[in-house]
Parts: structure tokens; sequence; C-alpha cells
């Protein structure tokens, strides 16, 4: 069951979809072989003692059983997600959990194997992300140095695109000045002198200087 592509957004494309290693399962597979192992040993004790082994022994096949069922259930609804667009792991098979980084906000991957899991192609990978988290941490990834390198190419072509996007987008044209306004002519002596009569009767100017300033206009005639 791959990565659910309704979960995706417009115009984004998927370019990993990667469940756990295998590896994912090697508390189970440590655990199950002493257990197949004792319980062969324990068959061929014969009488009362045997009876009760083979029953406790059984009976701790069963949980074991239980758990590798638990366990796969986890590993069948896990994804780890590459897209052209941001990093994304989900799990969980009722609740789910999850994590999303977009690739502008990724500032560094590192990648974590030690000798078995170089040879088995499985490792750890850490994202640190501007963010409220910070880093997140994946177990388990398969082959995480060829994991990190796809990343790092979706992070360029994602800085690319995005760069064309803001190169091509139209500017803005400046506005233009405004237009000066168009020049009034002068009023005349006699406005000019009836404006001056209603700046004495508001009070604005005395009667002296209306009479001084009307002698001056009338001059002008």
């Amino acid at each position: 069951m791959g990565y659910p592509t309704k979960l995706l957004n417009e115009g984004e494309d998927m370019v990993l979809d990667l469940q756990p290693h295998p590896w994912f399962f090697r508390r189970q597979i440590l655990t199950g072989i002493p257990l197949l192992v004792l319980l062969v040993l324990v068959f061929q004790v014969s009488g009362t003692v045997g009876t009760g082994l083979k029953y406790l022994v059984a009976a701790a096949l069963v949980g074991w059983v239980g758990w590798l069922v638990i366990k796969y259930f986890d590993w069948r609804f896990t994804h780890f997600v590459v897209t052209n667009q941001r990093v994304v792991f989900r799990t969980g098979v009722i609740a789910k959990n999850g994590v999303e980084i977009p690739l502008e906000r990724i500032n560094n991957i590192n990648f974590h194997q030690g000798i078995v899991d170089r040879m088995i192609g499985a490792g750890d990978l850490d994202i640190e992300s501007a963010g409220r988290e910070g880093q997140s941490h994946f177990d388990d990834v398969r082959h995480p140095d060829e994991v990190q390198q796809e990343i790092y190419r979706q992070m360029e072509a994602n800085a690319r695109r995005q760069a064309g996007w803001h190169a091509g987008a139209t500017p803005i044209a400046p506005a233009a000045p405004a237009a000066p306004a168009a020049p009034t002519a002068a009023a005349s002596v006699p406005d000019q002198i009836t404006q001056l009569a209603a700046l004495r009767d508001q009070g604005h100017i005395s009667a002296a200087e209306y009479e001084a300033k009307k002698a001056e206009l009338l001059k002008r005639m």
C-alpha cells in the first residue's frame, strides 16, 4: 500500500515512497530464532516437566506471533516520502502521526550507518530544518545516503523553480507622478475687494487693513 496520492498538493510530484527497511523487524527476528530453537528442544523433553515447558514455550510463541503481527502493520503503514515540494513521514494504522518538512526550510541532512547497516543497506536519517521542531530523526531508512542525495537534488530543483517564478513575475510599474494642477486665472480686482470685505466682516482683518489693501488694488485698475 503506497502513500495516498490524494494527500499530495496540486502540482506536487512524488519522487520517493519508502517503507522502513526490513531491519525494522530486528527485535522480532533476534527473539524469534532463540524461541524456535527452545521450542524444538522442549519437545524432546518427556514427562510432566516436558509437558509444562511445552505449554509455557507455546504461550510465549503465540505472544511473539502477536507481537510480530502488530509490528508488521506498523511497518505496512509507515511511509517516508520525498516529493518535489516537501519531505513527509507518516505512520500509524488507526491513530496517525506525521512530520512534514517543506524543502525550502531544510537546512542540513545527516545519515548514520553502522557496519551491519551498511551491509544490509539501512540506516538513520536526521533532517535539520527551520521551525519549531528543529531536527527530525528517522530510523531504518532504506539506503539513507541515496535518500540524502535525492533530497538535496529536489531542494536544488525547488530553489531554481521558485527563483524562476520570482524572475517571471510582472514587475509593478511605479506610479506616475500626479499631473500638476492647472493654473487658475488670477481673480479680478473687484473680486479681490469682495474677498477682502468678507475677511473684514469675519474679523480676520481690521477695517484699516481693508481700506489700505483696497486702495492698493484700486491703483492697479
